[in-house]
């Protein structure tokens, strides 16, 4: 059906902004119930509060809608996606029309169940798991304030608002997120508080009784309370939000499913169609007397024209962005462009000769810190950071200066003990543009960072996870800090290459590959204990690339393979060497990273496993390493949770050492044999 089918008559009232807030309210109830599935009460009780955001207060243009200096809009409430699918189609996006609202959560849609990145113009984040959103758009507003530090505010000068729910703020991220911006003062940061005192189990007091704008004003938020179905009031709340000096909260008390004459104001509206009865109602009760997806003309122009209304600031923008240069607007976008690879490149074969020329005893940590010395002056886009933990993981350079309060000139943030909040604000200002976001914890704690990564993942972006204490290594501070399942479940998660060097040079090519990798999120393993260099000969080619390459040839035949990773792979060139001795033909294989293994061509994988029976080795649990050892090889590692001593004695208990993998690689040879 085309749009011209589904504009009524051209009339000629004037349309104020209830009318045009209706057409919110009554998109979203046919569009849910034509999908049978959806959640129409939150679009229908914030329409209110979108008419006036977008009519008034939004800087964006659908024509160019990745406008770098437009306002970002977050909708982390993402189960009310109607409400976000609606302002596209209702504004103008081309790419948002009819037809994809009546094929709102069908295969194939841009109308997904929860707001997708990537599915359409005008979704700036993948929402749904609630209080990501938040956070994220913490991270837009601070990407914002970055690059208005290096450009002024001819070239970065914007808003960033966000749209939350109960159900966003009962999140423990969104603690971690509010007080962020609440410290670094990210006056331009707005959150719209969908206050309908209402969740799916009922009224909010089931469960919650904080004092939201108390809590936020703890954390130096501007904070009021308003009528969220007041336009007049919408507006003034809005005016005072944007000249306030710090981040700011504006509690919209709404009714939830507002128009549906017996479901408003409960759980009813919350997540199940409205029913048809309660439509046909709901729209006499609007005076929305148009049929199904049928948005009247005048309505639509009044919709239309709010679309057009930043496309004077738009054109200015173009104007003072010609200063900048080709190169250096694309940056706004992707900031590693082919010269920015090419300068990464060789930053990284400088510092590989160095570790080749100098064979150093590191820890991949200290490894990753040095990788690092050289690459934070020619790429002027990373921004680094770290959860408390910085001298631990080496994120921190001699050239960083960390960012303040009210000061965004450093390109080093110290989040505090907050991974969560520091995973999701990473993804929002990946998502922003113009930066590059690193971070590190420990890798135990990349379970507090998991929910981020899968949606780092899932938006296809390129944010690097430091994740040092890669295993029981660590020693002393026992099994709670000792990762032991993580790297299986991290490789899990499609799209998402989990990184564990076993040398200073792999740490050189794993951040090359971290940096290189436009649409793939990167998590780096790396090691508290020092490990010896392996690779002394400098080679050109970033053999970690290849996912796994044998560092240790077996010579015509191979009677066994070792497959490592990481700290363990010296321990199996020890080995290899033990059995040599012993007149048997061994190859070794370090495999730093499965996913890229996993993209090789086949008979590449197949040259480099060969035929002969494999041992797998790594400091951690089993799960998944049949893959490469095969149901009849054997596997060295961990199948319980560590312990609290020296790193040396952790080995020799759990059975991790060069003569295990050895005897291993004996039992499999006789096996062979017989």
């Amino acid at each position: 059906m085309s749009e011209t089918a589904v504009v009524a008559e051209e009339q000629t009232m004037p349309v104020g902004a209830r009318t045009m807030a209706n057409a919110i309210r009554a998109l979203s109830m046919d569009a849910v119930q034509r999908a049978n599935s959806g959640h129409p009460g939150m679009p229908m009780g914030m329409a209110d509060v979108a008419t006036v955001l977008f009519k008034e207060f939004l800087k964006f243009d659908p024509v160019h809608p990745d406008w770098p200096d437009r306002d970002r809009f977050v909708l982390s409430a993402g189960h009310g996606s109607m409400l976000l699918y609606s302002l596209l189609y209702l504004t103008g996006y081309r790419s948002m029309d009819i037809e994809q609202l009546e094929n709102f959560r069908q295969f194939g849609s841009k109308t997904a169940g929860h707001p997708e990145f990537g599915h359409a113009p005008g979704i700036e984040t993948t929402t749904g798991p609630l209080g990501q959103g938040i956070a994220n758009a913490v991270g837009m507003a601070l990407a914002e304030r970055l690059l208005n530090a290096r450009h002024g505010d001819d070239i970065c000068d914007h808003f960033t608002y966000v749209i939350a729910g109960d159900g966003c703020l009962m999140e423990g991220i969104s603690h971690e997120a509010i007080s962020l911006a609440g410290h670094l003062r990210l006056a331009k940061l707005i959150l719209l508080f969908d206050d309908n005192q209402i969740s799916i189990d009922g009224a909010t007091d089931l469960s919650v009784s904080d004092d939201q704008l108390k809590r936020f004003e703890a954390s130096g938020w501007e904070t009021a309370r308003i009528d969220g179905h007041d336009p007049e009031a919408i507006g003034r709340a809005l005016e005072a939000a944007k000249a306030s000096e710090k981040p700011s909260l504006i509690a919209c008390r709404t009714v939830i499913g507002y128009g549906a004459p017996t479901k408003q104001g409960t759980a009813a509206t919350h997540g199940a169609p409205l029913g048809d009865d309660e439509i046909a109602a709901a729209r006499d009760e609007l005076g929305w007397d148009s049929p199904q997806f049928v948005v009247p003309a005048p309505i639509l122009a009044a919709w239309r024209a709010a679309g057009t209304r930043s496309r004077t600031a738009h054109a200015a923008w173009q104007g003072r962005a010609q200063k900048l240069g080709a190169a250096d607007l694309a940056r706004l976008h992707d900031p590693v462009d082919s010269a920015a690879r090419a300068e990464i490149a060789a930053a990284v074969q400088a510092v590989k000769i160095e570790f080749s020329r100098e064979a150093p005893a590191l820890a991949t940590r200290v490894s990753s810190q040095k990788v690092l010395e050289k690459l934070v002056p020619v790429i002027t886009s990373l921004v680094g950071g770290s959860a408390d933990l910085t001298g631990s993981n080496g994120t921190r350079t001699s050239h960083h200066v960390p960012v303040q309060p009210g000061d965004f000139s450093g390109t080093y943030i110290h989040y505090g003990v907050r991974e969560h909040g520091m995973a999701a604000a990473m993804n929002g200002m990946a998502l922003h543009g113009g930066i590059v976001p690193y971070s590190g914890t420990f890798l135990v704690f990349a379970d507090y960072c998991r929910p981020s990564i899968r949606l780092s993942a899932l938006m296809e972006q390129r944010v690097i996870y430091v994740m040092t204490h890669d295993s029981i290594g660590l020693g002393e501070d026992g099994p709670t800090h000792q990762p032991v399942e993580h790297m299986a479940s991290l490789r899990s998660i499609p799209n998402l290459n989990v990184l564990r060097p076993a040398d200073a040079v792999e740490c050189a090519e794993c951040w090359e590959i971290a940096l290189s990798s436009a649409t793939t999120p990167s998590v780096l393993c790396l090691s508290r204990q020092s490990l010896p260099l392996l690779r002394h000969s400098h080679t050109d080619e970033n053999l970690t690339a290849r996912g796994g390459y044998v560092m240790r040839e077996a010579g015509v035949t191979r009677d066994v393979t070792l497959i490592a990773t990481g700290s363990e792979v010296s321990m199996a060139l020890e080995a290899a060497n033990t059995l040599a001795d012993e007149g048997h033909n061994v190859a070794v294989v370090s495999m730093p990273c499965w996913e890229l293994f996993e993209a090789q061509p086949a008979d590449y994988r197949e040259k480099v496993l060969g035929s002969a029976p494999c041992v797998g080795v790594e400091a951690a649990c089993g799960f998944g390493w049949d893959k490469w050892t095969g149901s009849n090889g054997a596997f060295i590692g961990m199948s319980s949770f560590g312990a609290s001593a020296p790193a040396s004695e952790l080995y020799e208990h759990f059975g991790i050492t060069s003569s295990a993998v050895a005897d291993a690689a004996r039992a499999l040879i006789d096996s062979d044999r017989e």
